[in-house]
């Protein structure tokens, strides 16, 4: 994140605090700042809470009104971003031109990257389902469905968005009892479906087990208002990686598609006439034949 507004530290714990400001070869994990916005009603509070329960720890929400317009002026939620050191944010609000708003977006460089305004039709907070819930902070598994997601360009940013938004900790591993949480978005006429699931690992007669979903909430059906999305270049530059944690790639090698590595070893050309190989008598007899023969 930039701290090109932040005052110079004079002391010691304010330098750390910079320091962990400044940009990093593998940068920290994404938290998300939750917003209400100047007018809210009980569905977008019931709906910022439930979200903001799937996105703790990575999350810091603020309870009170901040009468905003993103689309209009983003520089609140920019001051926001560089306050609290966030690059997801989560505004939500009700008027009579738009009932039951909620923006969703990200930052970069503590600037508005992209973020998409969707409407609340449908809505069960996560209290209605009486089940048990997922360990605090556990890795979620994000299923996308629909061909929308694959040829509509704005709904695959849409969907990129989503992904980055909820996907949560980075980890390098995961045991089989820690995919708790499955969060499914399903995408159908400028509509998206979000549906929360949690693993029911059971007993069956071969080695892996049995798999069931539960529901455990929110239910939320939105529809897809005002977007905003950066230029090409400006996303590409976004996503940029550092040559630091970029793979260097290794002449000879490949990849099939079932992930094994084939490797080509290329080999010098050999003098076979100079290799020791053992003589048969068979051979030697036709060679003393071919001798007498052509004598």
């Amino acid at each position: 994140m930039g701290i090109g507004n932040l005052r110079k530290a004079k002391t010691r714990r304010g330098k750390r605090f910079l320091e962990n400001r400044q940009p990093k070869v593998v940068e920290n994990d994404k938290t998300a700042v939750i917003v209400k916005g100047g007018k809210t009603n009980q569905t977008v509070t019931d709906a910022l809470a439930d979200l903001y329960a799937l996105k703790k720890p990575l999350a810091i929400r603020m309870k009170r009104h901040n009468p905003i317009h993103p689309f209009e002026n983003d520089v609140e939620l920019e001051s926001f971003a560089m306050k609290y050191d966030t690059s997801l944010f989560l505004f939500g609000s009700n008027s009579k031109k738009h009932r039951n708003s909620l923006v969703m977006g990200r930052m970069y460089d503590c600037h508005v990257l992209d973020m998409v305004e969707l409407q609340i039709e449908n809505f069960v907070k996560s209290a209605d389902f009486h089940s048990a819930k997922v360990s605090f902070g556990c890795k979620p598994c994000i299923v996308l469905q629909g061909t929308e997601f694959e040829k509509d360009e704005s709904t695959k940013r849409i969907g990129n968005l989503m992904v980055d938004w909820f996907r949560g900790a980075v980890v390098e591993n995961i045991r089989l009892q820690g995919l708790e949480l499955v969060i499914s978005l399903t995408a159908l006429e400028q509509k998206i479906y979000l549906r929360v699931y949690r693993t029911c690992l059971k007993k069956s007669t071969g080695t892996s087990p049995r798999i069931e979903l539960v529901e455990i909430g929110p239910r939320i059906d939105f529809s897809v208002h005002r977007s905003k999305f950066a230029s090409e270049s400006l996303f590409r530059e976004a996503m940029k990686q550092p040559k630091q944690i970029l793979a260097k790639k290794r002449k000879n090698m490949s990849t099939d598609v079932f992930g094994t590595e084939l490797g080509r070893i290329h080999v010098g050309k050999q003098n076979i006439d100079s290799m020791q190989t053992k003589k048969m008598k068979a051979l030697r007899g036709n060679k003393n034949k071919e001798a007498a023969i052509s004598n």
